[in-house]
């Protein structure tokens, strides 16, 4: 078995009175996608800059492609791909030459004119960085990071932004890079991206991993089902939760969206159908199975937003 990637052993990195990372540990396996999730201020960023060399820990160890990054950083950078979300970039340089210009730093680069393709960024390639679109900044961003072929890459948030269409090209790109034995770790707000992504799925709080597995393992654990559908926001779910056998949930996750956990059985749809019905609520959507990846976020990490 090849070993880890990437290799984190009880991390921690203050700034000043502050504990961004408290005592994380993780490992990525290579040839792997991993997506590390977590709220603001979770702690990821900073978990990944450390991994990137940007950062110094100030406790625990960390290793990539079994290296110190920080003091091995000039053996790692040829094998390591990174996507900035600003920055790097002169304001002059026009989008394909700066491509280019990062392709020549390699010796074995992406065809240059298939990745500017695949990505679209073909109407922009000649205009100046400070001209782009925050889209196409990001396109041009996930470009430089993978076309010197890394062994490794570091992407965050690397389809924020882009529309439906960009979004699907970058991830068939990583899907792409994965293989040919790529090992990619990406950190995420979209839900969706990491389930459809993801071999590994690390959830990160308060500095600390408080999950980690693949997403079925993940969303298979606790409540073996779930029920959803729409209706109108703020809706009283007191009456239903009196209503539902014991040991069921009810939630409103985000304004308009119903959650009911718990063992799905007739008499608990008849029990949500007439709860609806009774409410004059037409449900929308109404759907039942396990809990999705962001249902399983949230429960870890707080229904409440972070002030």
């Amino acid at each position: 078995m090849a070993p880890p990637a990437v290799e984190v052993v009880d991390l921690v990195k203050r700034y000043g009175e502050t504990v961004a990372v408290d005592g994380l540990s993780l490992s990525v396996a290579t040839g792997s996608v991993t997506t590390v999730l977590g709220p603001n201020g979770a702690g990821k960023t900073t978990t990944v800059e450390c991994c990137e060399g940007y950062r110094h820990p100030d406790a625990g160890t960390v290793r990539v492609l079994g290296l110190d990054p920080v003091r091995d950083g000039a053996r790692l950078r040829p094998r390591v791909g990174v996507m900035l979300q600003s920055g790097g970039v002169y304001p002059g340089a026009r989008a394909v030459e700066m491509l280019r210009h990062v392709a020549r730093l390699h010796a074995y680069p992406l065809d240059v004119d298939l990745l500017v393709t695949w990505l679209g960024l073909g109407r922009s390639g000649g205009t100046p960085y400070r001209g782009l679109s925050g889209g196409e900044r990001q396109r041009l961003a996930l470009a430089m990071a993978v076309v010197g072929r890394p062994e490794l890459v570091f992407l965050d948030e690397p389809t924020a932004g882009l529309d439906p269409r960009a979004r699907l090209a970058a991830w068939d790109l990583i899907g792409s890079l994965r293989a040919d034995g790529v090992t990619v770790v990406l950190t995420t707000h979209y839900m969706e991206e990491a389930e459809r992504l993801a071999d590994h799925v690390v959830v990160v709080h308060a500095g600390r991993v408080v999950a980690a597995g693949t997403p079925q393992a993940l969303t298979s654990a606790g409540a073996e089902n779930a029920l959803r559908f729409s209706g109108p926001p703020g809706l009283a779910l007191t009456a239903l939760l009196t209503a539902l056998p014991v040991g069921c949930r009810a939630s409103e996750p985000k304004p308009g969206h119903y959650l009911v956990e718990g063992p799905m059985e007739p008499a608990l749809l008849a029990t949500v159908t007439a709860w609806c019905a009774a409410n004059g609520v037409m449900p929308g959507g109404l759907s039942v199975g396990r809990r999705s990846l962001e249902d399983v976020f949230l429960d870890l990490t707080g229904r409440e937003p972070r002030p």
